[in-house]
C-alpha cells in the first residue's frame, strides 16, 4: 500500500514558510521604542568611572555596557572580573521596562521603570527580589543621568535593615579607542 506524503508535506512546507515572517514580527515587538530604551542604549560601550564614598575616599571602576538577546537586553557590567562584579539586565516586561540587578550582596533586586521629571535621566524603582529576607541590604532605586555623549552618572540606592536608605553616585565618561 503507498502512502501519500504529499498533503503532510505540503502543510509542513506552508508552515516553515511562515516561521521567518513569524520571528520578524516578535523580533520588532520584542525591541523596546521608548524614549527612555533609547536613551538607555546610547550607553553602548566601555566605561571609566569614579565613586566618592561617604568617608571621601574615592574609588575607580569599569563599566561595560552592551546589547545582548538580539538588541532586547541591556546588559550593564560593573567593575568586570574583579570580587565586586555586578550585571544589571535592562529589558523589557510587555508595556514596562524592568532592571535586574545582581549584585555581590547576593541577591537579585527587581526595578521597575518609573516616571523622571528630567529629560536626562532615567530612573527604577524596586518591585521585588529574589534572596532578599526582611531586613536583608539590597537596591532600591538606580537613576541614570545623562550629562552628554561621553559623560553619564548614576545613583544607587540601597537599603539595610535598619530601614535607612543610602545613596551612591558613580560618575562615568566614556573610553573612546
Amino acid at each position: 500500500m503507498k502512502r501519500k506524503w504529499l498533503a503532510p508535506a505540503a502543510f509542513v512546507m506552508v508552515v516553515l514558510a511562515g516561521v521567518p515572517a513569524l520571528a520578524q514580527e516578535m523580533k520588532a515587538s520584542a525591541i523596546p521604542q521608548s524614549p527612555e530604551w533609547q536613551k538607555l542604549a546610547t550607553l553602548v560601550g566601555h566605561w571609566e568611572g569614579v565613586f566618592e564614598a561617604p568617608d571621601g575616599t574615592k574609588l575607580s571602576g569599569t563599566l561595560e555596557v552592551r546589547m545582548t538577546g538580539d538588541n532586547s537586553a541591556l546588559m550593564h557590567l560593573m567593575s568586570r572580573d574583579t570580587p565586586h562584579e555586578m550585571v544589571t539586565m535592562i529589558h523589557p516586561d510587555g508595556t514596562r521596562l524592568l532592571a535586574t540587578h545582581y549584585c555581590a550582596a547576593h541577591n537579585q533586586p527587581r526595578m521597575a521603570l518609573v516616571p523622571s521629571k528630567n529629560a536626562n535621566e532615567v530612573a527604577f524603582e524596586f518591585v521585588d527580589g529574589t534572596n532578599i529576607a526582611p531586613g536583608d541590604h539590597h537596591m532600591r532605586k538606580v537613576v541614570f543621568r545623562f550629562v552628554d555623549a561621553d559623560h553619564h552618572e548614576e545613583e544607587w540606592t540601597s537599603m539595610g535593615g535598619d530601614g535607612k536608605a543610602a545613596s551612591a553616585v558613580f560618575k562615568y565618561t566614556r573610553v573612546r579607542k
